[in-house]
């Protein structure tokens, strides 16, 4: 049976649309498989959405430092649906642009699942599409816990549906999306309780993350690390929830469960393809992103790598050069990946954490540290205390680890990003003039 297409792309997310426009642009004949909203969980209930709630929550906390300022105002709240509303159109102008953009490459969308019935066949809609190389791009989905009322809270996805803000929240779960809803529905005026199994952002510098803790105590907000929640139950119109701390004199209005994700994996036919999975549902993939079947791939959050937008997208595009562009070696460097946690104020990091590089180099680290108060907040009646950190490695001390918890640290990463692949050293850092008075001065002032 002849090929209809040169690509099969199962997903419509970030990373699928990425590697579907490279594909197409380098000449490639290209379906697109998609049930639902185009641009996946990071345009409709991810970072798009998250990001503007958190530019909201910004000009809440902006409202008060004016005030503090001296400007006369009263601080008021947010008009919830008025809000809503932009940010829902402003959606819509990227699904769009992207229906723009996927015509204009010649791209074949067909709006429905596949399911792989061979490893070069994939049934969707009642037909029977096949191509010579299929991508795996179905992303992930909020993950359920086997507890009584589970039911009673919502997810990252059900957060996006709120259109007020709660008075008391729960929020259960220590990692991004914990650490960043409880931040934004914190500032917007609502009492939260942050409940950790273990540590906060587990993965990260652990330095850096225990100066998140004591900034969001400082804020408001209860955190409450080895914190084992065992269920929710109804108690008249609040929840209670029944966990391992003492939370006895606590009823929540709504309880926000950002326990993890996992991999749409399953009801796709990888059986019948043969197609590898680990223990979690991750399908199985190298550095190159190959399955352990030929002209089988997978990215994204479908698989076990960095669960990061820029990652998938950036992944696709590699591939697409490799197979179809002629760059037999094109693959994504995983290594110093930037990332920022939309805290209050923003958590960035890219490179090792201090626990890593002494790990990978032993006793050749040397780490050097900066607390401040961000002048911004010097001038208020609220301050805290903000945390850069540089870890260096060798007797060279190449910069092998940048981590700051500061305002303005999610725009000044991707900078520091660029050094860190170009190898910089702790010298360069020394030698290069700071911008006074700012707080990104603070990374190469530090002794």
């Amino acid at each position: 049976m002849a090929f209809t297409h040169d690509l099969i792309v199962l997903g419509g997310g970030s990373g699928g649309l990425a590697g579907a426009f490279r594909a197409a642009r380098l000449g490639a004949r290209v379906a697109l498989l998609e049930p639902g909203a185009l641009g996946g969980t990071c345009v409709n209930v991810g970072c798009v959405p998250k990001k503007a709630m958190w530019y909201a929550a910004q000009m809440a906390d902006a409202q008060n430092l004016a005030h503090d300022y001296g400007f006369d105002l009263t601080p008021g709240k947010l008009d919830w649906p008025a809000f809503i509303a932009r940010r829902t159109a402003y959606i819509e102008r990227i699904h769009t642009s992207y229906r723009t953009r996927l015509a204009t490459a010649g791209i074949e969308v067909v709006a429905a699942r596949g399911t792989l019935v061979d490893a070069q066949t994939v049934e969707a809609a009642g037909r029977e599409l096949r191509a010579p190389h299929v991508i795996i791009a179905t992303g992930a989905h909020a993950r359920r816990l086997d507890v009584p009322g589970f039911d009673l809270g919502i997810d990252s996805d059900g957060f996006f549906d709120l259109r007020a803000c709660p008075e008391r929240v729960a929020v259960i779960g220590g990692g991004y999306i914990g650490v960043e809803l409880a931040g934004v529905l914190h500032a917007l005026g609502a009492e939260v309780d942050l409940l950790v199994h273990s540590r906060l952002l587990r993965h990260f510098d652990d330095e850096v993350t225990d100066a998140l803790v004591e900034l969001l105590r400082v804020q408001g907000i209860g955190v409450h690390l080895g914190c084992s929640v065992q269920g929710l139950r109804r108690d008249a119109d609040r929840l209670r929830v029944a966990a391992s701390a003492d939370l006895s004199d606590r009823r929540y209005d709504t309880v926000l469960w950002a326990v993890g994700r996992e991999p749409n994996s399953a009801g796709l036919g990888l059986e019948n393809a043969g197609v590898a999975c680990d223990e979690r549902g991750h399908v199985r993939v190298d550095a190159s992103q190959n399955t352990n079947v030929p002209g089988i791939y997978a990215i994204g959050d479908v698989t076990a790598g960095p669960a990061l937008t820029p990652v998938a997208i950036a992944a696709a595009r590699q591939l697409a050069e490799r197979v179809f562009g002629g760059h037999a070696d094109a693959r994504l460097d995983f290594s110093n990946i930037p990332t920022v946690v939309f805290a209050h104020p923003p958590l960035a990091s890219v490179g090792l954490t201090e626990q890593a590089a002494r790990g990978q180099f032993g006793a050749d680290v040397h780490c050097y540290r900066s607390r401040f108060t961000p002048m911004p907040l010097a001038l208020s009646d609220t301050s805290y205390k903000a945390f850069m950190k540089l870890v260096c490695a060798g007797a060279d001390e190449r910069v092998v680890g940048v981590h700051a918890l500061c305002p303005g640290a999610d725009e000044m990463i991707q900078g520091f990003a660029v050094a860190l692949k170009a190898g910089a050293r702790k010298a360069d850092f020394d030698a290069t003039v700071a911008v006074h008075p700012s707080a990104s001065e603070e990374l190469v002032l530090m002794e």
